[in-house]
């Protein structure tokens, strides 16, 4: 027994070497960790627990058999973060370039299966050159069963990508399929088709950066939710973020103890709002003086700058943030903030993390550019996410609420629990100076002060129809708060929503305008 003993402590040496000692140096000289020192540091100290560290491929062709390495260039196991259960695994670019094959997918499906079974997140720390060509169509069907495992457990339990690499061609599906990207500067690249493809097809010419670099998917095509300056700081966003997340969709997102007075009255909110209802203001300013501590997680920020979405706690308690912003495109809602929003609104909702939505939304984007990208359907998605979510739902009206945007915005006719507006707040079908514009045609026409009979009419629409008191005689807003009053009281109604129970018509699933 001894002598075995030996062996595979000597064996277990030689696993920690991946591809050896030259590729490992190679991995450094580029910047980048290896795939232990990833999941060390990702991990809490001490909790990983390896599997499958002595699995190699069975490929023959293109003298593969002489390139067997343990581990088949893919680290997967189990440890914490937070001191709760996370599955993870990690492509370790020094054997064959990370790329994937056969058993290197049934590593990743082993422990995607089992996060499943067990309830608890999957993180993938992604570094790899893509399928691998020497086992074939092997490595293809490798990919679509981790793609369906991705869809699988959509919902079920929170799935992480890390981009730590090249991430090319099919290889970007699974992580696109998850909740959430975090990528690192200069470091993670991602896309379907590479430079010189691209450039034998279409003759146009662009760097690795510019197609897939971090900068590109976090501020062009909304693919990255966070970027990272270093792998470490990657690894840090990473824990931050599941610290707001429960380990599965049956539980109830993490609380911590309060350290924040829950009665809490900021009087600087009482100031925010610009009395010029034209001028802009920044919206994370009003999260800042209403969350815990000030502290909120917000998720892509460089990406459809014109609507704010991200965590924060109450009382202790998670909250997803939703939220329109004055100060890029004066809050408006198109394409890309319809898309940005939506997806949140259903990832929150998926996991029993409740929605608070501040609105202040002069409509959607009007122009051509909008309508044939289909601004409709787009647009819709919203209005959906938010008509289908059933975890509570806070509403705060904070000055514009225009048209249809304001039903898309968590209105109470799409089943918000509990709707406020601040004395700002204007609800209307469209803004006082081209709402008279339509009514007033004649009137203003033959008017001898022009001028002077359209301010007139403006304050008159806006006293009968656009202050926040005619929406509050209806019941379409619950109460009509002071500013400084939005935090003390969104931790009250949050506590009595804690029960909150919507049952839903069986089907098999909505049908989503996608």
């Amino acid at each position: 027994m001894k002598n075995k003993i030996e062996l595979l402590e000597k064996n277990r040496k030689i696993s920690l070497l991946g591809g050896g000692e030259k590729k490992l140096q190679d991995q450094h000289k580029k910047g980048k960790l290896s795939a232990r020192e990833r999941v060390n540091l990702l991990l809490d100290p001490e909790t990983f627990q390896e599997w499958d560290r002595f699995a190699t491929h069975e490929a023959h062709n293109f003298e593969m058999q002489d390139k067997k390495i343990w581990g088949d260039g893919v680290i997967t196991g189990f440890g914490k973060i937070h001191g709760r259960p996370v599955y993870t695994f990690s492509h370790d670019f020094t054997v064959l370039g990370g790329s994937l094959g056969e058993r290197f997918a049934q590593k990743i499906c082993k422990i995607m299966d089992a996060a499943l079974k067990n309830g608890s997140p999957v993180i993938g720390l992604n570094d790899s050159g893509g399928a691998r060509i020497q086992e074939g169509v092997v490595s293809l069907g490798g990919y679509a069963e981790i793609f369906w495992r991705n869809t699988y457990l959509s919902g079920v339990v929170p799935q992480i990508s890390i981009i730590l690499g090249p991430c090319a061609g099919g290889a970007v599906y699974s992580p696109a399929i998850t909740d959430f990207i975090i990528m690192v500067d200069k470091i993670s690249h991602m896309f379907i088709t590479g430079p010189e493809v691209i450039k034998a097809v279409t003759n146009e010419k662009v760097t690795f950066e510019d197609l897939g670099g971090s900068h590109a998917h976090s501020e062009k095509s909304g693919v990255a939710h966070f970027t990272a300056k270093t792998e470490e700081e990657a690894f840090q966003l990473c824990r931050r973020l599941l610290s707001y997340l429960p380990p599965n969709n049956l539980e109830n997102p993490p609380s911590l103890k309060p350290t924040d007075n829950p009665e809490r009255q900021e009087t600087i909110l009482n100031e925010i709002i610009p009395d010029n209802p034209n001028k802009p203001y920044d919206v994370r300013e009003i999260i800042k003086w209403t969350v815990d501590q000030g502290e909120f997680l917000e998720v892509q920020p460089a990406y459809a700058k014109n609507i704010v979405i991200g965590f924060a706690r109450l009382n202790g308690k998670p909250a997803g943030i939703i939220a329109n912003n004055p100060s890029v495109l004066a809050g408006a809602l198109d394409i890309a903030a319809s898309l940005k929003a939506a997806r949140f609104v259903r990832f929150c909702d998926c996991f029993n993390i409740p929605l608070i939505t501040f609105v202040d939304v002069p409509g959607f984007l009007p122009g051509t550019e909008q309508e044939y990208g289909g601004i409709i359907k787009h647009g819709a998605k919203l209005l959906y996410a938010f008509a289908e979510a059933t975890v509570p739902k806070i509403t705060v009206i904070l000055r514009k609420a225009y048209g249809g945007a304001y039903d898309v915005m968590c209105s109470k006719h799409i089943r918000a629990d509990a709707n406020f507006a601040w004395p700002s707040a204007e609800i209307a079908v469209m803004g006082p100076q081209a709402a008279i514009q339509i009514i007033f045609k004649k009137e203003l026409e033959k008017a001898e002060n022009p001028e002077k009979k359209k301010q007139e009419l403006v304050e008159n629409y806006i006293e009968k129809f656009a202050s926040p008191y005619a929406a509050a005689a209806r019941g379409y807003v619950d109460d009509i708060i002071i500013p400084s009053e939005t935090r003390p009281t969104l931790i009250k109604v949050l506590s009595s929503l804690e029960g909150k129970r919507e049952a839903k018509p069986p089907r098999k699933h909505g049908n989503i305008p996608l």
